[in-house]
């Protein structure tokens, strides 16, 4: 399988929110992940970070923000150049992914625990 680094956008230490649920999984299946959020903080081993860092070979950014908080992050996302994008349920963005598309980017929307429990990651 692929190793495929993902930056969870939404992260938080809360045990009941998918985001952690998200990071925790991704782990789980093998995946390099990296978290930012509102909080600083850990998810087990994987800090949570709040600043905009330079991330390199980001292959997937699954957003756990809604469209309204999403707005202020555009531009660092792109910075990131990602391969694709996942809008997860409350995530759902037309504008943000119509313009990940014009970049070339894989604009999906789709529940991150499902693919990685589907083989689909």
């Amino acid at each position: 399988m692929e190793k495929k680094k993902t930056l969870v956008l939404g992260a938080s230490e809360n045990p009941e929110r998918y985001s952690n649920l998200a990071v925790k999984k991704l782990i789980a299946y093998g995946h390099p992940v990296l978290a930012l959020g509102n909080k600083a903080g850990w998810i087990g081993k994987t800090e949570i970070t709040t600043e905009n860092r330079d991330f390199q070979d980001i292959d997937t950014i699954t957003l756990y923000l809604n469209p309204d908080r999403q707005k202020p992050f555009y531009h660092y996302i792109f910075s990131l150049k990602p391969r694709r994008i996942i809008f997860n349920p409350g995530a759902e963005n037309d504008e943000l992914a119509e313009l990940a598309r014009e970049k070339g980017i894989l604009a999906q929307e789709a529940c991150t625990l499902v693919l990685l429990s589907t083989g689909q990651y």
